[in-house]
């Protein structure tokens, strides 16, 4: 079976919860965080199907990624004392947000003809950018902005995934082991409290 669908509404899923707790603290109504958690799963994707001129627009073509937004909002508003009881939930559904959206935006950007290096550097900006409007919108700097590694382990992820593309590793394996790899660097990097040389 080939994952990168489910795995996309999967993405999308996460990504909408994500930016539907972005809000929960902040007074903001149910339009609020519905519209969070859409910009949120949809804002990377968008962009990068924009500026690799890739049209109709993903969410645009398929109503099932409507459907995934819809579920993943009003999973946030229906198990919110569940959801509150996950150590950092939030991280949670992010770190598994960008761990999808980074393969699949490289997956995208090799499907319409561009080179690898476009495609890492696509990867990384699906997976980042609807973090970035989702913490703009709710008042706070983004986390692509802070010191934590965020953008390089979605970087590290894109490029072990075209590797591993060019040495012909079964499909399915290549995204399962990619997305793997994130979510790895994102959970070790916290956990250790590991960052990038600052420029001081």
């Amino acid at each position: 079976m080939d994952l990168q669908y489910p795995l996309e509404l999967l993405g999308t899923f996460v990504f909408a919860i994500s930016g539907a707790l972005a809000v929960r603290d902040k007074e903001h109504d149910v339009f609020g965080a519905g519209f969070t958690g859409f910009v949120t799963a949809i804002g990377g994707g968008t962009l990068r199907d924009l500026l690799l001129d890739s049209h109709p627009l993903v969410w645009i073509g398929d109503i099932h990624f409507l459907y995934a937004i819809l579920l993943g909002v009003l999973a946030a508003f229906v198990f919110p004392k569940i959801l509150s009881r996950l150590r950092k939930t939030m991280f949670l559904f992010d770190t598994l947000g960008i761990a999808f959206f980074t393969v699949l935006g490289v997956e995208k950007s090799l499907s319409l003809g561009f080179r690898p290096e476009i495609a890492a550097i696509m990867g990384m900006f699906s997976a980042v950018m609807g973090g970035v409007i989702r913490d703009t919108l709710v008042n706070e700097i983004p986390i692509l902005f802070r010191k934590e590694i965020y953008a390089s382990a979605c970087l590290a992820g894109a490029i072990l995934y075209l590797v591993l593309n060019y040495f012909a590793l079964q499909r399915d394996i290549n995204l399962l082991i990619s997305i793997s790899v994130i979510i790895s660097i994102r959970l070790i990097a916290v956990r250790y409290k590991l960052s990038l040389p600052r420029l001081d």
